[in-house]
């Protein structure tokens, strides 16, 4: 049975044309299938257009969360409920085509594990979150040690074996994307052009894109606790030559101002770099915090999954 993965924010309008499309997809690969969809805090009618079709039709099952707990948590849940031996992760806006399953299916039965889909194009989507997204995925290359493909969101579909392994990994700031390249498997991938929203605006705002952000970093790499103690260094070996020249110019070149300017230049500089050193450490052990109070990843207010 394949089990797709349904994140659901506000899209009162894009969840009947998505379902249509949805159920001609999967029809065309000859397999059973359940469709999971998680509400995740909606404020419009998304629940009862939900519920309404798990009514009439047995395959529509449905998590509902008591708030809104983000994206990657809602795809979390849905992976952990889910029961079928594939699962596929799309999102609701219509951004990434339905028409595209049976491929990433027959890409899957071929021997992989993990088959992500690839934008060769985005369409309807700001030269801002274009180059946004372009940078982070070279940062995140560069940080870590974890080969994430360029271009690609949660759209994939995934073996039985790599949920098992994603369930396993109990950290509160998740970034599937990244976990996902970390478990390794062989890996593939389809090419396609991204379409626009059906309708709607995204619930995807820049706060949220650089939260992700940050967890993805932080999540996989150490490199800005590396930074922090490196400017430390850095900081240090200047303040030696800055004493080395104040001397100098004390007792040799006899040109000694009390309260020279360079002192407060030197205070900001070097309590900057405290700050942001203080900030980065902060960072990490805000989620460290996060991770020991152990509280649920979520909480379900109703679902049908049995």
């Amino acid at each position: 049975m394949i089990s797709v993965i349904i994140p659901i924010f506000n899209e009162e309008k894009n969840i009947p044309l998505l379902f249509d499309r949805l159920t001609q997809a999967l029809k065309t690969t000859n397999q059973s299938f359940e469709l999971i969809y998680i509400n995740d805090g909606s404020k419009d009618n998304s629940l009862s257009i939900i519920k309404n079709l798990a009514e009439v039709h047995s395959f529509v099952k449905f998590i509902n969360f008591s708030r809104n707990f983000g994206h990657q948590i809602a795809v979390s849940a849905g992976l952990d409920l889910c029961k079928g031996s594939e699962v596929l992760i799309i999102d609701a806006d219509g951004q990434d085509p339905p028409e595209l399953i049976p491929q990433l299916y027959s890409k899957l039965k071929e021997g992989f594990e993990i088959v992500y889909a690839k934008r060769n194009s985005r369409k309807g989507e700001s030269i801002l979150k274009l180059i946004t997204a372009k940078w982070f995925y070279k940062i995140m290359a560069r940080l870590t040690s974890i080969d994430i493909p360029l271009d690609t969101g949660d759209f994939r579909i995934i073996h039985r074996k790599v949920v098992d392994q994603i369930n396993k990994m109990p950290e509160k700031q998740k970034f599937l994307r990244g976990q996902m390249a970390w478990v390794g498997f062989r890996q593939s991938f389809v090419m396609y052009d991204r379409d626009e929203r059906m309708n709607g605006n995204t619930g995807y705002t820049f706060r949220k894109m650089f939260r992700l952000a940050m967890d993805g970093i932080t999540s996989f790499s150490n490199f800005p606790l590396r930074v922090a103690t490196i400017s430390g260094f850095v900081c240090a070996i200047l303040g030696f030559f800055l004493i080395v020249y104040t001397l100098y110019s004390r007792y040799v070149l006899k040109d000694y101002e009390p309260g020279w300017s360079s002192l407060m230049i030197t205070i900001v500089f070097i309590g900057g770099i405290q700050l942001i050193g203080i900030g980065i450490i902060g960072e990490y052990i805000s989620r460290i915090y996060d991770n020991i109070r152990n509280r649920p990843l979520y909480i379900v207010d109703e679902t049908n999954c049995e």
